[in-house]
Protein backbone atom coordinates (compact mmCIF):
# COMPACT_ATOMS: atom_id res chain seq x y z
CA UNK A 1 0.00 0.00 0.00
CA UNK A 2 1.30 3.66 -1.25
CA UNK A 3 2.09 5.95 2.10
CA UNK A 4 -0.04 8.82 2.25
CA UNK A 5 1.86 12.21 1.66
CA UNK A 6 0.18 15.18 3.29
CA UNK A 7 1.30 19.29 3.64
CA UNK A 8 2.13 20.06 7.12
CA UNK A 9 4.15 23.01 6.36
CA UNK A 10 3.92 26.72 3.87
CA UNK A 11 6.56 29.28 3.28
CA UNK A 12 6.26 32.40 0.56
CA UNK A 13 8.52 34.84 -0.90
CA UNK A 14 6.21 36.47 -3.20
CA UNK A 15 6.20 39.52 -5.53
CA UNK A 16 2.34 39.59 -3.37
CA UNK A 17 3.12 39.38 0.06
CA UNK A 18 5.84 37.73 2.01
CA UNK A 19 4.56 35.09 4.60
CA UNK A 20 1.40 32.49 4.31
CA UNK A 21 -1.32 34.68 4.95
CA UNK A 22 0.05 38.01 2.98
CA UNK A 23 0.36 36.12 0.43
CA UNK A 24 -3.23 34.10 1.41
CA UNK A 25 -4.93 37.61 2.11
CA UNK A 26 -2.96 39.17 -1.26
CA UNK A 27 -4.75 36.37 -3.43
CA UNK A 28 -7.83 36.75 -2.14
CA UNK A 29 -8.27 40.35 -2.21
CA UNK A 30 -6.94 40.20 -6.01
CA UNK A 31 -3.76 41.84 -5.26
CA UNK A 32 -1.38 42.72 -8.34
CA UNK A 33 2.18 42.89 -7.46
CA UNK A 34 3.84 44.04 -10.68
CA UNK A 35 5.09 47.30 -11.56
CA UNK A 36 7.76 49.68 -12.91
CA UNK A 37 11.22 47.70 -12.06
CA UNK A 38 13.33 49.36 -9.64
CA UNK A 39 16.09 46.47 -8.95
CA UNK A 40 17.93 47.91 -12.23
CA UNK A 41 17.27 51.06 -14.29
CA UNK A 42 15.13 49.19 -17.53
CA UNK A 43 14.68 52.61 -19.14
CA UNK A 44 16.03 50.98 -22.88
CA UNK A 45 14.63 47.67 -22.29
CA UNK A 46 10.98 47.19 -24.40
CA UNK A 47 9.84 45.69 -21.45
CA UNK A 48 10.25 48.08 -18.10
CA UNK A 49 7.87 46.03 -15.21
CA UNK A 50 8.12 42.98 -13.08
CA UNK A 51 6.85 41.26 -10.41
CA UNK A 52 9.46 42.03 -7.77
CA UNK A 53 9.50 40.52 -4.05
CA UNK A 54 9.45 44.48 -1.97
CA UNK A 55 10.47 44.70 1.54
CA UNK A 56 12.56 41.42 1.49
CA UNK A 57 15.44 41.91 3.88
CA UNK A 58 17.91 38.82 3.88
CA UNK A 59 19.12 39.67 7.39
CA UNK A 60 15.48 38.43 8.97
CA UNK A 61 15.90 35.04 8.34
CA UNK A 62 19.77 34.50 7.30
CA UNK A 63 22.70 35.39 9.46
CA UNK A 64 24.38 38.27 7.71
CA UNK A 65 27.50 36.68 6.93
CA UNK A 66 25.86 33.37 5.66
CA UNK A 67 23.70 35.83 3.47
CA UNK A 68 26.72 37.46 1.78
CA UNK A 69 27.73 34.05 0.19
CA UNK A 70 23.94 33.70 -1.26
CA UNK A 71 22.59 34.91 -4.34
CA UNK A 72 19.03 36.58 -3.87
CA UNK A 73 17.59 33.18 -5.47
CA UNK A 74 18.74 31.49 -2.46
CA UNK A 75 18.04 33.64 0.11
CA UNK A 76 14.49 33.14 -1.04
CA UNK A 77 14.88 29.51 -0.49
CA UNK A 78 16.15 29.68 2.64
CA UNK A 79 13.74 32.41 3.63
CA UNK A 80 10.87 30.71 2.53
CA UNK A 81 12.04 27.02 3.98
CA UNK A 82 12.28 28.36 7.58
CA UNK A 83 8.92 29.69 7.23
CA UNK A 84 7.83 26.89 5.95
CA UNK A 85 9.84 24.81 8.68
CA UNK A 86 8.26 27.10 11.53
CA UNK A 87 4.59 26.67 10.16
CA UNK A 88 5.02 22.67 10.97
CA UNK A 89 6.27 23.26 14.12
CA UNK A 90 8.28 20.21 13.60
CA UNK A 91 11.24 19.87 16.41
CA UNK A 92 14.11 19.27 14.64
CA UNK A 93 15.46 17.60 18.08
CA UNK A 94 12.16 15.08 17.87
CA UNK A 95 12.80 13.68 14.30
CA UNK A 96 15.37 11.64 12.38
CA UNK A 97 17.64 13.84 10.38
CA UNK A 98 18.18 11.27 7.84
CA UNK A 99 14.48 10.73 7.33
CA UNK A 100 14.39 14.41 6.05
CA UNK A 101 15.23 15.41 2.89
CA UNK A 102 14.89 18.73 0.70
CA UNK A 103 14.21 19.22 -2.95
CA UNK A 104 14.34 22.45 -4.60
CA UNK A 105 13.85 23.50 -8.47
CA UNK A 106 14.98 26.81 -10.19
CA UNK A 107 15.18 27.49 -13.69
CA UNK A 108 18.00 30.01 -14.02
CA UNK A 109 19.25 29.64 -10.63
CA UNK A 110 22.69 32.49 -10.08
CA UNK A 111 22.17 34.56 -12.67
CA UNK A 112 22.43 37.98 -10.51
CA UNK A 113 25.78 36.41 -9.05
CA UNK A 114 27.07 35.56 -12.92
CA UNK A 115 26.57 39.02 -14.24
CA UNK A 116 28.09 40.89 -11.47
CA UNK A 117 31.49 38.29 -11.33
CA UNK A 118 31.55 38.94 -14.92
CA UNK A 119 31.37 42.50 -14.87
CA UNK A 120 34.53 42.03 -12.11
CA UNK A 121 36.12 39.85 -14.33
CA UNK A 122 36.06 42.45 -17.60
CA UNK A 123 36.81 45.56 -15.89
CA UNK A 124 39.26 44.14 -13.49
CA UNK A 125 40.37 41.07 -14.78
CA UNK A 126 40.14 37.41 -13.21
CA UNK A 127 42.01 37.99 -9.58
CA UNK A 128 39.07 40.33 -8.49
CA UNK A 129 36.45 37.55 -9.87
CA UNK A 130 34.72 36.41 -5.93
CA UNK A 131 35.85 32.92 -4.82
CA UNK A 132 32.17 32.30 -4.30
CA UNK A 133 31.06 32.37 -7.68
CA UNK A 134 30.23 28.61 -8.47
CA UNK A 135 29.04 27.80 -4.95
CA UNK A 136 26.60 31.18 -5.19
CA UNK A 137 25.35 30.58 -9.09
CA UNK A 138 24.71 27.10 -9.35
CA UNK A 139 21.96 26.40 -8.95
CA UNK A 140 21.74 23.23 -6.73
CA UNK A 141 22.89 25.59 -3.95
CA UNK A 142 19.45 26.43 -2.61
CA UNK A 143 18.86 22.82 -1.84
CA UNK A 144 22.51 22.45 -0.43
CA UNK A 145 21.80 25.88 2.23
CA UNK A 146 18.39 24.59 2.85
CA UNK A 147 19.63 21.60 3.78
CA UNK A 148 22.73 22.67 5.97
CA UNK A 149 20.52 25.49 7.79
CA UNK A 150 18.06 23.12 9.10
CA UNK A 151 20.05 19.91 8.89
CA UNK A 152 18.21 17.94 6.78
CA UNK A 153 20.23 14.68 6.13
CA UNK A 154 17.67 12.86 3.82
CA UNK A 155 17.04 12.49 0.25
CA UNK A 156 18.82 16.12 -1.38
CA UNK A 157 18.96 16.84 -5.08
CA UNK A 158 17.53 19.89 -7.23
CA UNK A 159 15.55 19.83 -10.30
CA UNK A 160 15.84 22.21 -13.53
CA UNK A 161 13.19 21.71 -15.62
CA UNK A 162 12.46 25.80 -16.47
CA UNK A 163 9.27 26.59 -15.68
CA UNK A 164 8.35 23.37 -14.34
CA UNK A 165 11.06 23.16 -12.24
CA UNK A 166 9.57 23.67 -8.92
CA UNK A 167 6.48 20.99 -9.62
CA UNK A 168 8.84 18.21 -10.86
CA UNK A 169 10.81 18.89 -7.32
CA UNK A 170 7.50 18.62 -5.06
CA UNK A 171 6.60 15.48 -7.53
CA UNK A 172 9.56 13.89 -6.93
CA UNK A 173 9.86 14.57 -3.12
CA UNK A 174 6.59 13.31 -3.30
CA UNK A 175 7.21 10.04 -4.24
CA UNK A 176 10.64 9.87 -1.87
CA UNK A 177 8.19 9.90 0.92
CA UNK A 178 5.93 7.97 -0.81
CA UNK A 179 8.05 4.68 -1.52
CA UNK A 180 9.19 4.77 1.87
CA UNK A 181 13.20 6.83 1.23
CA UNK A 182 11.94 9.78 3.64
CA UNK A 183 9.27 10.83 6.43
CA UNK A 184 10.14 14.83 5.85
CA UNK A 185 10.91 16.50 2.55
CA UNK A 186 11.20 20.16 2.36
CA UNK A 187 9.84 20.49 -1.62
CA UNK A 188 9.82 23.48 -3.80
CA UNK A 189 11.49 26.44 -5.86
CA UNK A 190 13.32 29.67 -5.72
CA UNK A 191 14.13 32.24 -8.61
CA UNK A 192 15.59 35.61 -8.78
CA UNK A 193 15.79 36.50 -12.83
CA UNK A 194 14.72 39.96 -12.86
CA UNK A 195 18.08 41.27 -13.66
CA UNK A 196 19.64 43.19 -16.96
CA UNK A 197 20.85 40.02 -18.34
CA UNK A 198 17.34 37.87 -17.65
CA UNK A 199 15.35 40.47 -19.08
CA UNK A 200 17.14 41.52 -21.63
CA UNK A 201 17.05 37.64 -22.86
CA UNK A 202 13.29 37.25 -22.52
CA UNK A 203 12.78 40.65 -24.36
CA UNK A 204 14.57 39.78 -27.53
CA UNK A 205 13.05 36.89 -27.80
CA UNK A 206 9.63 38.96 -27.66
CA UNK A 207 7.90 36.89 -24.35
CA UNK A 208 7.23 39.56 -22.33
CA UNK A 209 4.60 41.99 -22.41
CA UNK A 210 5.33 45.48 -23.46
CA UNK A 211 2.11 47.18 -21.70
CA UNK A 212 4.59 49.19 -19.25
CA UNK A 213 2.10 51.93 -19.02
CA UNK A 214 -0.62 49.35 -17.36
CA UNK A 215 1.80 47.28 -15.39
CA UNK A 216 -1.56 46.28 -13.08
CA UNK A 217 -3.38 44.40 -15.91
CA UNK A 218 0.31 43.89 -17.90
CA UNK A 219 -0.08 40.10 -16.99
CA UNK A 220 -3.92 39.05 -18.27
CA UNK A 221 -4.09 35.14 -19.06
CA UNK A 222 -6.74 33.63 -21.43
CA UNK A 223 -7.53 37.19 -22.32
CA UNK A 224 -7.73 38.08 -26.04
CA UNK A 225 -5.64 41.00 -25.72
CA UNK A 226 -2.44 39.46 -23.57
CA UNK A 227 0.74 40.17 -25.24
CA UNK A 228 3.36 38.24 -23.41
CA UNK A 229 4.10 37.06 -19.75
CA UNK A 230 5.62 39.28 -16.71
CA UNK A 231 8.90 38.23 -15.12
CA UNK A 232 8.17 37.61 -11.11
CA UNK A 233 10.66 36.36 -8.98
CA UNK A 234 10.48 34.83 -5.21
CA UNK A 235 9.87 31.47 -3.71
CA UNK A 236 7.67 28.50 -2.70
CA UNK A 237 9.08 25.85 -0.03
CA UNK A 238 6.28 22.90 1.64
CA UNK A 239 6.40 20.70 3.94
CA UNK A 240 5.89 17.28 2.79
CA UNK A 241 5.12 14.60 5.18
CA UNK A 242 4.51 11.12 5.62
CA UNK A 243 0.78 10.94 6.97
CA UNK A 244 1.29 8.82 9.97
CA UNK A 245 4.33 10.84 10.86
CA UNK A 246 2.12 14.01 10.61
CA UNK A 247 -0.63 12.06 12.97
CA UNK A 248 1.72 11.27 15.36
CA UNK A 249 2.79 14.96 16.78
CA UNK A 250 -0.42 16.37 15.90
CA UNK A 251 0.45 18.74 13.04
CA UNK A 252 -1.66 20.81 11.35
CA UNK A 253 -2.10 19.76 7.69
CA UNK A 254 -3.49 21.09 4.85
CA UNK A 255 -4.06 18.70 2.28
CA UNK A 256 -2.41 15.60 0.57
CA UNK A 257 -0.92 14.96 -2.24
CA UNK A 258 -2.91 12.62 -4.81
CA UNK A 259 -0.67 12.22 -7.87
CA UNK A 260 2.25 13.50 -9.86
CA UNK A 261 2.70 13.77 -13.48
CA UNK A 262 5.46 14.26 -15.63
CA UNK A 263 6.15 14.22 -19.82
CA UNK A 264 7.75 15.90 -22.83
CA UNK A 265 6.68 17.28 -25.58
CA UNK A 266 9.62 16.31 -27.55
CA UNK A 267 8.77 19.03 -29.96
CA UNK A 268 10.65 22.40 -29.66
CA UNK A 269 12.51 24.68 -27.57
CA UNK A 270 10.07 27.02 -26.29
CA UNK A 271 6.55 26.51 -27.92
CA UNK A 272 4.41 24.04 -26.46
CA UNK A 273 3.13 20.77 -28.77
CA UNK A 274 0.27 21.46 -30.93
CA UNK A 275 -2.92 20.74 -29.25
CA UNK A 276 -1.32 21.02 -25.49
CA UNK A 277 -0.56 17.25 -26.41
CA UNK A 278 2.08 16.72 -23.73
CA UNK A 279 0.05 18.85 -21.10
CA UNK A 280 -3.03 16.35 -21.27
CA UNK A 281 -0.50 13.09 -20.94
CA UNK A 282 0.85 15.01 -17.94
CA UNK A 283 -2.32 15.75 -16.02
CA UNK A 284 -3.78 12.19 -17.33
CA UNK A 285 -0.57 10.59 -15.86
CA UNK A 286 -1.68 12.73 -12.40
CA UNK A 287 -5.48 11.94 -12.06
CA UNK A 288 -4.27 7.71 -12.35
CA UNK A 289 -1.45 8.18 -10.10
CA UNK A 290 -4.29 9.60 -7.89
CA UNK A 291 -6.57 6.74 -8.71
CA UNK A 292 -9.37 9.27 -10.03
CA UNK A 293 -11.54 10.18 -12.74
CA UNK A 294 -10.98 13.31 -14.64
CA UNK A 295 -14.73 14.78 -14.19
CA UNK A 296 -13.78 14.31 -10.15
CA UNK A 297 -11.43 17.17 -10.43
CA UNK A 298 -13.13 20.75 -9.60
CA UNK A 299 -10.02 23.32 -9.70
CA UNK A 300 -7.36 23.74 -12.15
CA UNK A 301 -4.54 26.03 -10.94
CA UNK A 302 -3.52 26.79 -14.80
CA UNK A 303 0.36 27.06 -15.91
CA UNK A 304 -1.52 30.33 -17.46
CA UNK A 305 0.90 32.41 -18.93
CA UNK A 306 -0.54 35.03 -20.73
CA UNK A 307 1.85 34.41 -23.68
CA UNK A 308 -0.46 33.49 -26.81
CA UNK A 309 0.43 29.69 -27.23
CA UNK A 310 0.18 28.86 -23.80
CA UNK A 311 -2.85 29.54 -22.99
CA UNK A 312 -4.86 28.88 -26.20
CA UNK A 313 -2.99 25.32 -26.09
CA UNK A 314 -3.63 24.50 -22.18
CA UNK A 315 -6.84 25.69 -22.97
CA UNK A 316 -7.28 22.27 -25.40
CA UNK A 317 -5.36 20.32 -22.69
CA UNK A 318 -7.95 20.89 -20.11
CA UNK A 319 -10.58 19.97 -22.76
CA UNK A 320 -9.26 17.13 -24.15
CA UNK A 321 -8.64 15.40 -20.90
CA UNK A 322 -11.65 16.88 -19.02
CA UNK A 323 -14.29 16.19 -22.10
CA UNK A 324 -17.81 17.94 -21.36
CA UNK A 325 -16.83 18.13 -17.40
CA UNK A 326 -14.08 20.90 -18.76
CA UNK A 327 -17.17 23.41 -18.87
CA UNK A 328 -17.86 23.42 -15.31
CA UNK A 329 -13.95 22.93 -13.74
CA UNK A 330 -13.30 26.57 -12.01
CA UNK A 331 -9.65 27.46 -13.86
CA UNK A 332 -7.55 30.42 -12.64
CA UNK A 333 -4.20 31.65 -12.80
CA UNK A 334 -2.00 32.81 -10.31
CA UNK A 335 0.39 34.70 -12.71
CA UNK A 336 -2.09 37.38 -13.19
CA UNK A 337 -1.30 38.49 -9.79
CA UNK A 338 2.39 37.77 -9.25
CA UNK A 339 4.10 37.28 -12.87
CA UNK A 340 5.55 34.74 -13.78
CA UNK A 341 8.45 33.03 -11.08
CA UNK A 342 9.85 30.91 -13.70
CA UNK A 343 11.25 28.08 -11.52
CA UNK A 344 9.66 28.47 -8.63
CA UNK A 345 5.94 29.10 -9.79
CA UNK A 346 5.00 26.08 -9.63
CA UNK A 347 5.53 26.17 -5.93
CA UNK A 348 4.17 29.29 -5.13
CA UNK A 349 0.93 27.79 -7.22
CA UNK A 350 0.79 24.73 -5.26
CA UNK A 351 0.73 26.79 -2.21
CA UNK A 352 -2.11 28.57 -3.35
CA UNK A 353 -4.08 25.48 -4.20
CA UNK A 354 -2.91 24.07 -0.88
CA UNK A 355 -4.38 27.24 1.16
CA UNK A 356 -7.93 26.67 -1.45
CA UNK A 357 -8.60 23.45 -0.30
CA UNK A 358 -7.73 24.37 3.21
CA UNK A 359 -10.06 28.04 2.80
CA UNK A 360 -12.76 27.03 0.31
CA UNK A 361 -11.96 29.38 -1.71
CA UNK A 362 -10.33 29.69 -5.31
CA UNK A 363 -8.83 32.97 -5.93
CA UNK A 364 -9.89 34.75 -9.45
CA UNK A 365 -7.90 35.51 -12.78
CA UNK A 366 -6.95 39.15 -12.86
CA UNK A 367 -6.89 41.72 -15.53
CA UNK A 368 -9.14 39.21 -17.65
CA UNK A 369 -11.33 41.75 -19.47
CA UNK A 370 -12.18 40.44 -22.45
CA UNK A 371 -12.02 36.34 -22.16
CA UNK A 372 -10.47 35.03 -25.89
CA UNK A 373 -13.20 32.47 -27.53
CA UNK A 374 -10.27 30.06 -28.10
CA UNK A 375 -9.79 30.01 -24.39
CA UNK A 376 -13.49 29.08 -23.50
CA UNK A 377 -13.12 27.40 -20.06
CA UNK A 378 -14.59 28.49 -16.59
CA UNK A 379 -11.90 30.69 -15.57
CA UNK A 380 -12.64 32.77 -12.67
CA UNK A 381 -12.48 36.87 -13.70
CA UNK A 382 -11.63 39.21 -11.81
CA UNK A 383 -12.57 37.98 -8.39
CA UNK A 384 -12.17 34.92 -6.72
CA UNK A 385 -15.40 32.46 -5.52
CA UNK A 386 -16.27 30.28 -2.01
CA UNK A 387 -15.93 26.89 -2.92
CA UNK A 388 -15.55 23.22 -1.34
CA UNK A 389 -13.19 21.68 -3.77
CA UNK A 390 -11.96 18.18 -3.09
CA UNK A 391 -9.33 17.46 -5.92
CA UNK A 392 -7.37 20.31 -7.50
CA UNK A 393 -4.95 20.25 -10.39
CA UNK A 394 -1.67 22.55 -10.60
CA UNK A 395 0.09 22.36 -14.35
CA UNK A 396 3.26 23.97 -15.10
CA UNK A 397 4.67 24.00 -18.20
CA UNK A 398 8.24 24.77 -19.34
CA UNK A 399 10.70 25.18 -22.43
CA UNK A 400 11.77 22.27 -23.42
CA UNK A 401 8.91 20.26 -23.54
CA UNK A 402 8.32 19.58 -20.08
CA UNK A 403 5.24 19.01 -18.67
CA UNK A 404 4.67 18.48 -14.75
CA UNK A 405 1.26 18.25 -12.91
CA UNK A 406 0.14 17.77 -9.39
CA UNK A 407 -2.91 16.61 -7.97
CA UNK A 408 -4.08 17.84 -4.60
CA UNK A 409 -6.66 16.41 -2.63
CA UNK A 410 -8.40 18.00 0.52
CA UNK A 411 -7.51 15.91 3.66
CA UNK A 412 -9.62 13.49 5.03
CA UNK A 413 -8.82 10.71 7.15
Amino acid sequence: MKRRVVVTGIGVVSPIGIGKENYWNALRAGTCGIDTITRFDATEFTTQIAGEVKDFEPADYINKKEAKRMDRFTQFAVAAAGMALEDSKIDLEKITPERFGTIIGSGVGGIETLETQHSKLEEKGPSKVSPFLIPMMILNMATGHVSMAYNAKGPNSSVCTACASSTNAIGDAFKVIQRGDADLMFAGGAEASITPLGMAGFCTMKALSTRNDDPKTASRPFDVDRDGFVMGEGSGVLILEELEHALARNATIYGEIAGFGSSADAYHITSPAPNGEGATRSMRMAINDAGIQAEEVQYINAHGTSTPYNDKFETMAIKTLMGDAAKNVMVSSTKSMTGHLLGSSGAVEAIAVMLALKEGFVHGTMGMHNQDPECDLNVLPNKGVEADVKYALSNSLGFGGHNATLCFKKFEK
